[in-house]
């Protein structure tokens, strides 16, 4: 992929990520509530939208931004994998 095709997937990244993100925002659920698992998994897409940016970004891959990327996804998937110790894997990013 060359750094033209790269920067036409961030730039619809973006526009992707505006509608998720204005999604996220309007959900007035919070934790405890029903509807908070759809909320998060909301903000996991827009997490996901990030990684995406993150990966295909020209240049070099920055690692910091890739750890915080995952930490986010791994954090929120924790929600709905519970048994599988996803919030606890994040601490060794960190290492």
């Amino acid at each position: 992929m060359n750094d033209i095709e790269r920067n036409k997937l961030i730039k619809t990244s973006w526009e992707l990520h505006s509608l998720v993100e204005n999604s996220y925002l309007g959900n007035p659920a919070t934790k405890g509530d029903e509807e908070w698992l759809e909320k998060q998994r909301i903000l996991l897409a827009d997490m996901a939208i990030h990684l995406l940016q993150t990966a295909i970004k020209p240049g070099n891959i920055e690692l910091d931004k890739l750890k915080n990327n995952l930490h986010s996804i791994l954090t929120i998937t924790d929600q709905f994998l519970p048994h599988t110790g996803l919030k606890e894997a994040t601490e060794k990013l960190y290492e």
